[in-house]
């Protein structure tokens, strides 16, 4: 049985370790994602209660986090990153902290959510490529992995450049 909840001061160092496995073997990596965590925890873009972690058997096997970017003037979500150690992926786990994040990130009132990443894995949820909804990445990148999600049914259109939180470096 998977539980998730928000994430605790607690858990900080078994997150930073649980980052760094699980990005160790990944295709598309820096070898930054756990230090732009413990970054952006500090950081005003900082949401505790889309900090997530999932726990199997008392231990935390995954963390998701979504941070507050710009899109023009709308305050809107990244999530970045999501992590699952090795040995309890392709079990349904990320997906679990992806579909928790959105609920809370829709209770919070947000319209969007963007991610940079697979174009298999996340369109599963609703990512379509961002550009459709006129919202362009400030770097060049492929625009089936640049990807946004429409949280609410609104009317509320957005258009424009994404700008991270200081923290990404872009």
């Amino acid at each position: 049985m998977i539980k998730i909840r928000q994430e605790n001061k607690n858990d900080y160092k078994e997150v930073y370790n649980i980052i760094k496995t699980a990005f160790k073997t990944a295709k598309e990596s820096d070898g930054n994602e756990q230090d732009l965590v413990v970054d952006l925890r500090k950081s005003e873009s900082f949401i505790p209660e889309l900090s997530l972690v999932a726990v199997k058997n008392e231990r935390i096997v995954g963390y998701i986090l979504f941070t507050k970017i710009k899109i023009g003037e709308n305050e809107e979500l990244a999530l970045a990153p999501l992590g699952i150690l090795p040995e309890y992926q392709r079990q349904g786990i990320g997906s679990k902290l992806v579909e928790h994040g959105h609920e809370i990130a829709k209770k919070l009132g947000y319209h969007y959510s963007i991610v940079l990443g697979s174009e298999k894995y996340y369109p599963r949820f609703g990512y379509i490529p961002a550009i459709q909804y006129g919202i362009k990445a400030p770097f060049e990148v492929p625009s089936e992995n640049f990807m946004a999600i429409k949280l609410n049914d609104t009317n509320k259109e957005i258009k424009g450049t994404v700008k991270y939180a200081k923290e990404f470096g872009i």
